[in-house]
């Protein structure tokens, strides 16, 4: 399945931190910053959650909600929410599928080793739950900023 702008985005039911559970379609009416990244706390996806964190309420502002995905489990989520201070969701996709669905699960290659991983993308969603704009393989420096911009626009 390819995912373009234009396309629904593929709805999902998944764990969140916390112990509950996150499904994309109870979001319609918001629009959805959905950013996959690799792994919690580590130096990339700490500088780019903390950076979501600090615009958070201009996102909120603009009537999006910013959910954070990666194959870490809830309890992992739960730490590095608590020791950065995230107040934004974060869902754990175990299995892949969800990573599957949206494209972001692709081979990588690291010191000349190649191996599966998340591809660090950010998809903006709509209110009706159709993709408006795709960011793959993002540079943390200034993205939160350009997605503020791109979602305040739409």
């Amino acid at each position: 399945m390819t995912i373009d702008v234009g396309s629904n985005a593929p709805d999902f039911t998944l764990p969140t931190d916390g112990g509950g559970t996150l499904a994309l379609s109870s979001l319609q009416g918001r629009k959805v910053i959905l950013y996959f990244y690799p792994k919690d706390d580590t130096p990339g996806c700490t500088t780019e959650a903390c950076a979501f964190q600090s615009a958070l309420p201009d996102f909120s502002g603009a009537n999006a909600v910013v959910v954070g995905i990666s194959k870490d489990d809830q309890r992992s989520h739960d730490k590095f929410k608590a020791k950065y201070n995230l107040a934004f969701t974060l869902v754990s996709d175990a299995d892949g599928k969800v990573c599957q669905d949206f494209g972001v699960w692709v081979e990588k290659i690291n010191y000349g080793k190649k191996y599966m991983g998340i591809e660090r993308s950010t998809f903006l969603i709509d209110e009706k739950g159709v993709i408006r704009k795709i960011w793959r393989k993002v540079k943390v420096d200034g993205h939160a900023a350009q997605v503020l911009d791109e979602a305040k626009a739409l």
